[in-house]
Formats: structure tokens, C-alpha cells, sequence
């Protein structure tokens, strides 16, 4: 079988234009997650850049700003904004270095775990009800995403300060 084949021997689309959709659809259920909100009120809304700085957060106790910039691939000038946000929500706290008294350290409040814990639930609550609680090929879509999440963030342009636009460096152009 050929990679345009599919399981019963017809030919499928192409490679390219299934990744494509695969992107697509990666793309849409992401903000079909967002967009329906959470049915626990004590689940504190975050925007996409907020849930990625929390998501890094919760895997790593502390980071500076710099370093929560490089992890999540958010713009060093848009993280300010959003870590004055997620702190006036309640979920970080900034702490000044106390040996230069000019670096910043980032830690996600007890609240901030917490949030992060309810919000995760809902999500896979919602994914589950989705799918119909089928877990016959979740290990397997599991496999992949992250796979693709490795192979992506891998491949971030070096240096840059955000999303790439156009042809890079990295491409030999």
C-alpha cells in the first residue's frame, strides 16, 4: 500500500492535503474547546496566550519572562501584558530576583494550579463527549499530536521574536 492508498486499496487524497486537513481540524477544535466555556463557575476564563503561559507554568514551577517567551513562541513584548493579566486573575505571582533586584521570576499561584486542573477536566470532558468516549485509537492520536508538537516547536526559527512571516533563513533563503 502506497501513502495515497487507503486502507481498502482505493486511492485516497494526497499526503499533502491530508496533513493539511489534519492541521485544519487541529486548528477548529482548538477553538471549539475555547469557545464553549466551562460549566464550573469557579473555572477562571483564559485567552489562548494565557493558557499557554499557564500550560508552561504548570510543568515548570518558576521561568523568567524571557524564558516563558522562548517556551510558549509568544512575541517577549506580548508576555508582559499577559502576565500582568493571569496576576490580576489571581493564577501568578511575580517575584523580583532578590541578588540583582532586576530579574523577574514567574509562579503559578496554588489558584493558578487549581484553575489549570478544572479547566484540563472540562476539556477532556468535552473532547470525551465529543468523540463518544471511544478510546479504541486515543494512544494512537496521542502519539501523533505530540509527535507534531515536538516536530513544530523543534523547528521554530531560532532567534525569532514571534511568528515567522514569509520565507526565513532557516529555509535558505
Amino acid at each position: 500500500m502506497t501513502d495515497n492508498d487507503d486502507s481498502s486499496g482505493r486511492k485516497a487524497r494526497p499526503a499533502a492535503v491530508r496533513w493539511a486537513n489534519l492541521a485544519d481540524l487541529i486548528l477548529i477544535i482548538a477553538r471549539e474547546i475555547q469557545f464553549r466555556g466551562y460549566a464550573d463557575e469557579r473555572a477562571v476564563q483564559l485567552s489562548q496566550s494565557e493558557g499557554m503561559v499557564m500550560r508552561h507554568l504548570v510543568q515548570h514551577a518558576s521561568a523568567t519572562p524571557s524564558q516563558i517567551a522562548a517556551a510558549t513562541g509568544l512575541q517577549r513584548t506580548n508576555v508582559s501584558p499577559v502576565l500582568r493579566d493571569l496576576e490580576e486573575k489571581g493564577l501568578i505571582e511575580r517575584h523580583v530576583d532578590p541578588q540583582d533586584r532586576r530579574g523577574v521570576s514567574v509562579h503559578r499561584t496554588r489558584r493558578g494550579a487549581e484553575n489549570y486542573a478544572l479547566v484540563r477536566k472540562e476539556w477532556g470532558a468535552a473532547v470525551a463527549a465529543a468523540a463518544g468516549r471511544d478510546t479504541s485509537k486515543l494512544d494512537d492520536a496521542l502519539a501523533l499530536l505530540r509527535s507534531i508538537e515536538i516536530g513544530l516547536i523543534s523547528t521554530r526559527p531560532k532567534g525569532s521574536d514571534g511568528p515567522v512571516r514569509g520565507p526565513t533563513r532557516q529555509q535558505g533563503i
